[in-house]
């Protein structure tokens, strides 16, 4: 055992449950808990913070899962910057972990908390000292820069405790709620920003025809419809999966069929890539002041929707357009196959976990080799397609300038999806006394 070893396995976590299957009520129980202990962490504000320096970033808030301005300003910011360059650095082959061992896990686990908490104080100290959340008068810069990093560590250990805790991930929750709060007020908030107008898009549709003004309904309009078709479109291809037929060596006639989704690595590929170029243009916009020039520009998508309805579409939204679409799909389908190699959703694991559960596919020799090469078939151009079809779905999505971002709506509804699936997963374990058998409960 290396030096280091000892110091990363006893590193500060969220203990495991005792049980081996933590109850229904259980796992609803921590998650609402967290849920709601996130939303008021994000009503409280940064102490010391002068009130002008609080919406400036405001716009990134929703990829992140942060409320900036409040303690929780960093979001899942650090968590994601730090898994993106392990799994850089493990599928590079530079710093290699061998994710097929039980200290292999826990070392990758460990150097990814160590690699947080370093990323807390870093964007900590960023944020502050570049003006993003800059201190009132007599106020020391130190003290600002400690509560993000104290909300940053809460934002971390809440990640584990739904984690191991409750039903799916910290990260996708915070920004499902994130998302879902973003979505609900600006279609149903009746307060006026800036304007005439209120922030909610269907009271501007009312407004906008009182005041014949045709153009703003055509954009309020606009912005409900493109938020409609993404949602849809997203639900029906969350649909898509192939089956792979399997029974049981020991049962004749009794079988399961092995799903395999088409977006095969889910929403995972679109949070790194998402977070990754908020985390660009956020450092752009601290430095240079702007995120309308240079390449925070060039890294975030131009609303065409709104262009073409107002008629001021040009070459230059173009080109922005079509760099931010191929930063998207290039983005998703290097983090999809970086995922599936570092996350055990490889051939090879899925192939030992099928085998483990006495299952067999039928009409082939039960041989770990010979499935894990039948499965290499569909894991391969499936994590290469469901990367190409995520990346350009969400890139797609936020250039119709969709409320809440189409980023935002993809993950959203596909982490609802696969809460949905967690929770009646959870909930038929729980009633079924065979099903607890099998499964080892």
């Amino acid at each position: 055992m290396a030096w280091y070893d000892k110091f990363l396995t006893n590193l500060p976590e969220v203990a495991h449950p005792t049980q081996k299957k933590l109850a229904f009520k259980q796992k609803l129980t921590w998650t609402l808990t967290v849920l709601i202990i996130y939303f008021v962490l994000g009503l409280i504000p940064v102490f010391g913070a002068s009130e002008e320096t609080r919406l400036q970033l405001e716009f990134m808030s929703i990829v992140l899962g942060a409320e900036f301005g409040s303690i929780i300003s960093l979001g899942i910011g650090p968590i994601v910057t730090a898994s993106i360059i392990l799994q850089l650095l493990n599928g590079s082959g530079l710093f290699k972990f061998d994710l097929t061992t039980p200290d292999g896990k826990k070392r990758f686990q460990g150097f990814q908390k160590l690699l947080s908490v370093f990323f807390i104080i870093l964007e900590s100290f960023i944020y502050v000292n570049l003006g993003g959340i800059s201190p009132e008068p007599g106020v020391s810069s130190s003290l600002l820069v400690f509560q993000l990093f104290l909300g940053g560590l809460m934002i971390m250990f809440m990640d584990e405790v739904v984690s191991k805790w409750g039903f799916g991930s910290g990260i996708s929750l915070f920004i499902a709620a994130g998302v879902s709060k973003s979505i609900v007020i600006q279609l149903f908030s009746p307060l006026k920003e800036q304007g005439q107008y209120a922030v909610g898009k269907v009271w501007q549709i009312f407004q906008s025809f009182l005041n014949l003004d045709s153009a703003a309904a055509g954009l309020a309009l606009g912005a409900i419809l493109a938020t409609i078709a993404v949602f849809a479109f997203v639900v029906f291809v969350q649909a898509m999966k192939v089956e792979i037929p399997l029974s049981f060596g020991r049962i004749r006639g009794h079988g399961i069929r092995w799903p395999l989704n088409f977006l095969y690595t889910s929403n995972i590929p679109v949070i790194l890539v998402a977070a990754l170029l908020a985390n660009i243009q956020l450092m752009a916009n601290l430095i240079t002041g702007s995120a309308e020039t240079g390449i925070a520009a060039w890294v975030r998508a131009p609303n065409l929707l709104n262009s073409v309805i107002t008629g001021t579409l040009s070459g230059l939204q173009l080109a922005q357009g079509a760099v931010y679409l191929l930063l998207m799909v290039g983005g998703s389908v290097l983090f999809s196959w970086f995922w599936v190699q570092t996350s055990g959703l490889d051939a090879r694991s899925q192939a030992k976990q099928i085998m483990a559960s006495g299952l067999s596919i039928p009409g082939f020799r039960k041989d770990q080799r010979v499935l894990e090469r039948l499965l290499q078939r569909y894991i391969g151009p499936l994590t290469i397609m469901g990367g190409i079809a995520i990346g350009l779905l969400a890139g797609v999505a936020d250039l119709t300038g969709a409320i809440g971002s189409g980023t935002g709506i993809l993950l959203t509804v596909m982490i609802v999806y696969r809460l949905y699936e967690e929770i009646a997963k959870q909930h038929m374990y729980d009633m079924n006394p065979m099903m607890r058998k099998f499964m080892g409960g």
